[in-house]
């Protein structure tokens, strides 16, 4: 669990894929967006009551945004929306590989404006082409970036050994991301433990000539 001045950050990781779903929860208010709901509904229910206890105000789940469209990424999509009520939201390009009817379409640079935070897309074409980080800027100390399955401690996502796939991901990550954020930028990737941007810029030229 991240506890930042204006928002609490918490995860849990589900299914055989080490799948992470995170729940930003507004302390103020009570609002609240999960992103990936991957698998495991009773999981996703457990992090939402934990994140109920974030705030005095009534706990609401207004959006689930999906990274991207990839199958282990939404298991849980369609009972969560249920049990929720949530909008979904996800990048335009994925929607139609996403069987849960999706309410908005993230493109690169929206600023999704919630009662308490604010979350700006940041589309990274390759792993999918519709891949996208959210990015949450924090007034008071690093901001935090949710990655889904195109930036990871080690490198990119995996594009398939396609080169052309590989150079959009690795252009979009280097320009979008490192060009863009400083390195106390914390990353919440769609698998396994995190990062910061300050670990992983020194490694970017290793990637790039890998091609993975």
């Amino acid at each position: 669990m991240w506890e930042l001045d204006d928002i609490t950050i918490r995860s849990a990781s589900v299914s055989e894929m080490d799948n992470n779903v995170y729940l930003i929860t507004a302390k103020d208010t009570g609002t609240q967006v999960l992103i990936d709901a991957a698998d495991d509904l009773p999981a996703i229910e457990k992090l939402l009551a934990e994140g109920a206890q974030d705030s005095p105000a009534p706990a609401k789940v207004a959006m689930i945004i999906t990274t991207h469209s990839h199958w282990d990424h939404v298991r849980a999509l369609a009972e969560t929306v249920k049990l929720t009520g949530a909008r979904t939201a996800a990048g335009t390009e994925d929607i139609a590989q996403i069987e849960v009817p999706t309410a908005v379409a993230l493109d690169h640079g929206d600023i999704a404006e919630f009662d308490g935070f604010s979350l700006e897309t940041i589309k990274l074409r390759g792993h999918t082409p519709g891949s996208v980080a959210l990015l949450y800027r924090n007034a008071h100390g690093p901001s935090h970036l949710f990655t889904g399955d195109s930036l990871f401690p080690g490198g990119v996502g995996n594009t398939q050994q396609d080169p052309q796939r590989f150079a959009s991901l690795i252009d979009d990550v280097e320009r979008r991301i490192f060009d863009y954020l400083p390195d106390d930028t914390v990353v919440h990737p769609g698998h396994g433990k995190g990062t910061t941007l300050g670990a992983e810029r020194p490694h970017l030229a290793e990637w790039r000539e890998r091609g993975w």
